[in-house]
């Protein structure tokens, strides 16, 4: 059976490594692409597919907000989550929000042949390090780190402010605006009970949250 896959991806040459990767199993076929949520949104509705591949990092609406967007309508759908970003920074909350598997975009590719296969048969793709993950937040829910209480767009926000971002660069990555930011902004610091950027940069530094 061929499982039929559909790839989303806003970096047109890192999308068309995904696809090169999927479509090099006789098992796989990448039968649509999107860059955007509204074109994730368009496909799912005219394709017909086994496998949704979503970005954790879109513009507009973060990944994670477009799955969970989708998931309203389709709770069974396999979703797979592709990020550049670590494991510790985002499985979790993927996880958490409806996610199949998470898949790091430095996995080698039988990891994400294999994450696919998986998640197409209904059983979710969990590596031994998020399984680590999801095993201490079964034995400490209680006790996260501050980081843990923000959004996925306040986390992102926070992100790219400790990396010195300015705010026009970051509504300008995350396709929103600069007013928009600015809430986000002051929400990690009151979340965090923090007061400036520096406090901030210094969390994310001692945290490991930098890339």
């Amino acid at each position: 059976m061929t499982i039929r896959v559909i790839v989303a991806d806003d970096h047109p040459l890192l999308r068309a490594g995904l696809v090169s990767v999927l479509n090099a199993s006789s098992d796989l076929r990448v039968v649509g692409e999107a860059g955007n949520g509204a074109e994730v949104l368009r496909s799912i509705r005219d394709v017909a597919f086994d496998v949704l591949l979503l970005d954790v990092s879109m513009p507009g609406k973060s990944g994670l907000d477009l799955m969970r967007q989708i998931r309203k309508d389709h709770v069974r759908m396999p979703i797979l989550i592709v990020s550049s970003h670590p494991e510790d920074q985002y499985a979790l909350r993927a996880i958490k929000a409806g996610a199949s598997g998470y898949v790091t975009k430095m996995s080698a590719p039988a990891d994400l042949v294999t994450a696919v296969r998986t998640v197409a048969t209904g059983r979710k793709f969990i590596t031994p390090a998020l399984a680590e993950l999801l095993a201490d937040h079964v034995e400490r829910p209680d006790d996260g780190t501050p980081h843990e209480s923000l959004s996925d767009r306040e986390f992102q926000t926070l992100k790219m402010i400790a990396a010195g971002h300015s705010l026009t660069h970051i509504a300008e990555v995350l396709c929103i605006s600069v007013k928009t930011v600015s809430v986000y902004r002051s929400r990690v610091l009151e979340k965090m009970r923090m007061k400036s950027n520096v406090e901030l940069t210094r969390y994310v530094v001692e945290q490991g949250l930098t890339e």
